[in-house]
């Protein structure tokens, strides 16, 4: 029998782990929240709650080529989330950018990543299982599980994470899409306001307002958001 820390949650103590039931019960549970960080928290508190093994979880999310730590359930998994995205070595890192899924039963000897093994041993950490959180049209990153057992998670652990990151990533995906239309609304906002500013200012059209902002913009080589931003912020505080 595989080492485990906890027995498996609920009603999955059987091979298949009742999956239907309990995926149906993770995707009433990690539906879009209003933004990408809330949505993260909702993840990893599933994850613990869900699959067998875990005792902390963290997401790593990829953007423009970069990885960051979101909403790690522990300091020692923030401390090793961070690690692995400045070490460029772990589990996450090879789940982000290689294979989908990577799991290691015995960090500390593991010879694929030897910087990182040591200092997750040296933190307690003897099992993790990296997950990537992916759709058909993006790479978002990585679900990242931990264990202080060795061989914490077995076939059907890694079955029921890899149905649980896709779930996962779906709702990610939608609260991203939430957050992007929301900034785009209020940069429009904020252009417009602008906009009617410049116009009342200098007695201008709407098109000379909007190619004013431009220029400013171009020549200070900021964006047009931000160049918006100043200038009604200037207007408020002078009013």
């Amino acid at each position: 029998m595989t080492d485990r820390t906890a027995p498996p949650r609920g009603d999955a103590g059987d091979s298949d782990l009742a999956l239907p039931e309990v995926l149906s019960d993770i995707v009433r549970t990690i539906e879009p929240e209003p933004d990408v960080e809330r949505t993260v928290q909702r993840i990893v508190t599933a994850a613990v709650d869900t699959v067998p093994g875990v005792e902390n979880a963290g997401v790593s999310l990829l953007a423009r080529g970069e990885v960051r730590s979101v909403s790690p359930t522990s300091p020692v998994v923030a401390r090793l989330d961070a690690l692995q995205h400045e070490l460029r070595e772990g589990p996450c890192v090879g789940a982000v950018f290689d294979e989908p899924v990577f799991r290691t039963g015995n960090i500390g000897a593991d010879s694929r990543w030897p910087r990182f093994g040591a200092a997750a041993n040296e933190l307690g950490i003897r099992s993790m299982l990296s997950v990537r959180l992916f759709t058909g049209s993006a790479n978002l990153g990585a679900l990242n599980l931990y264990a202080s057992a060795r061989a914490a998670f077995d076939d059907d652990a890694v079955q029921l994470a890899g149905l649980f990151a896709a779930h996962a990533a779906v709702a990610l995906a939608g609260s991203a899409r939430q957050e992007q239309l929301r900034e785009a609304l209020r940069t429009r906002d904020t252009i417009a306001t602008a906009k009617g500013i410049l116009m009342q200012r200098h007695s201008i059209g709407d098109d000379e307002a909007f190619h004013l902002l431009v220029k400013v913009s171009q020549r200070a080589n900021r964006k047009l958001h931000d160049v918006a931003s100043w200038l009604v912020q200037e207007v408020t505080r002078g009013a």
